[in-house]
């Protein structure tokens, strides 16, 4: 641990929620789809501590069945359609939430560990 006080989160948060690296906002965060590149290629930033793992997946999937389980149970509800139709229209809403939103919440909690020094982030480069 580090006697630093912690880094301002609010723009850690929104520069991990648009992919990129939470010390500049400039340089890219992601290698790929998901790959946390090592450093930032803009400000040099070390990002090879992040420890994401399974964090953004369970945020994803937490987030994705909160929003659509309510909606299918409303459409369910007022229309009643086919399950066929159900099942087609939702399996495709849940898929592209959830690509839409694993790699912003895997940005979003590199930024949280950056912003609280977390995982190595806070040690002095050398």
């Amino acid at each position: 641990m580090t006697d630093e006080p912690d880094r301002p989160l609010g723009p850690a948060l929104r520069r991990g929620w648009k992919r990129r690296c939470p010390n500049c906002g400039s340089g890219p965060l992601l290698k790929g789809y998901l790959k946390v590149r090592d450093t930032c290629p803009v400000c040099g930033e070390d990002l090879h501590h992040h420890r994401a793992d399974d964090g953004p997946a369970y945020l994803t999937i937490l987030i994705v069945g909160h929003v659509l389980a309510p909606l299918i149970l409303w459409v369910y509800g007022v229309w009643r359609p086919e399950p066929l139709v159900t099942i087609t229209i939702f399996s495709v809403g849940v898929v592209a939430l959830s690509l839409y939103l694993l790699p912003r919440l895997k940005g979003v909690i590199v930024g949280v560990q950056w912003a609280k020094r977390m995982h190595g982030f806070g040690r002095p480069p050398g």
